[in-house]
């Protein structure tokens, strides 16, 4: 049976991640699946927003409008929200942040064009998880004394007492899997709710699911991007400190 990336489709609604084709590589079968499609449009939808936004940035006018307008506003709140979290080290993260903000944010309200979200998938949430979890300890280890970080993983003992160690490291690896469930149970609830209702009242779901849509896609979807872009500029922050090397 063969399955569309379409979240909503008449009696095909479907909320699960299906295989659409699949290849060999290197003896082992690898399948592309829904989410593969999705994320695939999400980076198109962004490639082609950044190529427009270069156009027309570097055709600049002195007095903006229009789409000059939208790039430049995009652009100042992402920056003045990273120099609110992160001060005197935000602009080293300025591209990071933003361009994570920006993907996180377009994938959760993708469902507005009927796709099933890429971060409704562990797979992909993972990763972004992931990344900043390196980035967090990458700083530690750049921005602070190895005594100190003893200290911190032996805290609140004394450091000659490293009984508190194996707590501290569980709590340091929870980061990830704390972020990233997050965002994938928030985004995934909201696939399943709007799957069951379309599946469960097919043509009496006509119009009024449009409000589900804009709090479960595009309010709820822009709260949780939020939400792991301030965690990870937080995170990154408590281990940068006032960003001078030790």
């Amino acid at each position: 049976m063969e399955y569309g990336i379409l979240l909503s489709g008449g009696a095909d609604v479907d909320f699960m991640i299906h295989g659409i084709f699949q290849y060999s590589f290197f003896g082992h079968t690898v399948w592309i699946t829904t989410t593969h499609v999705c994320i695939l449009i999400v980076m198109l939808i962004l490639v082609g927003f950044a190529i427009a936004a270069n156009r027309c940035i570097a055709k600049a006018a002195q007095v903006p409008g229009g789409f000059q307008n939208v790039v430049e506003l995009i652009v100042e709140k992402l920056d003045g929200m990273v120099d609110t979290s992160m001060g005197k080290a935000a602009p080293k993260f300025y591209n990071y942040i933003g361009t994570v903000f920006i993907f996180i944010l377009v994938s959760n309200i993708s469902g507005l064009l009927g796709l099933r979200p890429p971060t409704a998938d562990y797979g992909v949430t993972l990763p972004l998880a992931l990344i900043t979890f390196t980035m967090i300890h990458f700083n530690k280890w750049k921005y602070q004394r190895p005594k100190t970080i003893w200290e911190d993983a032996c805290s609140p003992l004394p450091p000659w007492l490293p009984i508190w160690i194996p707590i501290n490291l569980i709590s340091w690896f929870a980061v990830p899997v704390s972020l990233s469930l997050r965002l994938f149970a928030n985004v995934l609830s909201g696939t399943i709710m709007m799957a069951l209702v379309y599946g469960l009242l097919k043509w009496f779901a006509t119009i009024w699911p449009a409000a589900l849509h804009i709090y479960l896609d595009l309010f709820s979807g822009a709260i949780q991007t939020y939400v792991f872009c301030m965690l990870t500029m937080t995170y990154i922050s408590s281990e940068i400190g006032d960003g001078t090397r030790r």
